[in-house]
């Protein structure tokens, strides 16, 4: 059998995926032992595999060769199995492969065997997901958030960070989100409900962030320069959960914050947070997660792009600002 999937041709340059990446096709190998076969209904779309198209060797995880399949969390269902534990017909995500046809090892791959009667499986991407994990565990633990404390979520229109600013709030916290331009700003605080919304884009972004008067946690998507702003306005004894740095991704440059200082005057704590760091909490946070998301308490836009052969549209979007909520390549099944 023939699977189509994405190659790393080379390294990209900023946001020139087509130049880098290609769409090949070969036969699917025989399943070696461990092993799963999964026909990928849904891929997730994730900035910070950006960083692994790099040649960076002092990332989270070693850069990514070229010549391989494009990595990336994987949905669908098991056809072949030759791991314990797994069947064919078995709804599984795990870190597949920009392909029709993902094959993995099962441990490695983290690959679980998920609730077939949740009602939208794109939920395995969002709220119940790497993405909903990271968002309830970077405002509670990481960022350590108390009921009534204000709480502010760069990339707050993205994939964690709208979840992140819905958890700080669910939580009993003030939640303030940043986001680019006034359609994103408006989903904010009028769909979702959060105490305020700073327009990145927009002018005076600095008097944006003083209306709000102050913040005790930061959840940094972002990095860069929108870092800086922020120093200057933590409240003494602020906490920031650093989950991302997408300024740094497609530009090439690392995040040096000028307001460095301002963490001994204002005391204040910075750790950064991966989710592999707290995977063995993944069941106790879905099962907080899906209660929320049940009763429509937690709720997640998604956008959604169809066929495999679109899947470098999607996921440009995620470094261009074109989205809201969670990005989503469909495969045709």
């Amino acid at each position: 059998m023939q699977n189509r999937f994405w190659r790393i041709a080379r390294r990209p340059e900023g946001t020139d995926f087509a130049a880098a990446l290609e769409l090949d096709e070969a036969p699917l190998a025989p399943l070696g032992a461990g092993e799963i076969r999964i026909r990928n209904s849904h891929l997730s779309m994730d900035a910070g595999t950006r960083m692994w198209l790099t040649d960076r060797e002092d990332g989270y995880q070693p850069p990514l060769p070229l010549g391989i399949p494009m990595s990336g969390l994987v949905l669908g269902e098991v056809t072949e199995s030759r791991a314990d534990g797994f069947a064919p017909g078995d709804l599984v995500r795990a870190f597949g492969q920009w392909a029709d046809v993902s094959t993995v090892d099962a441990v490695m791959s983290g690959a679980i065997v998920l609730d077939p009667t949740v009602t939208d499986r794109r939920a395995w991407f969002g709220p119940l997901g790497m993405n909903g994990w990271t968002a309830l565990w970077g405002v509670e633990q990481t960022g350590a958030a108390k009921p009534g404390e204000r709480v502010l979520v760069s990339a707050a229109a993205g994939a964690t960070g709208i979840l992140a600013v819905q958890v700080a709030k669910l939580l009993g916290c003030e939640a303030w989100g940043i986001a680019g331009g006034v359609a994103k700003c408006a989903y904010l605080t009028d769909e979702l409900g959060i105490a305020g919304a700073v327009d990145y884009k927009a002018a005076d972004v600095g008097g944006q962030l003083d209306a709000a008067g102050g913040f005790d946690i930061y959840f940094d998507n972002v990095g860069g320069a929108l870092l800086d702003r922020v120093l200057t306005r933590m409240n003494h004894y602020g906490r920031i959960a650093v989950c991302g740095l997408l300024a740094d991704y497609t530009g090439g440059g690392r995040t040096s914050p000028r307001e460095f200082d301002q963490v001994l005057m204002r005391r204040l704590r910075i750790e950064g947070f991966f989710s592999p760091d707290f995977m063995h909490e993944g069941p106790a946070l879905t099962r907080r997660l899906r209660e929320w998301t049940e009763v429509g308490e937690l709720v997640m836009p998604y956008d959604v792009t169809r066929g495999l052969e679109n899947t470098l549209t999607a996921y440009a979007k995620l470094f261009t600002g074109g989205n809201i909520g969670k990005v989503i390549v469909e495969l045709d099944a």
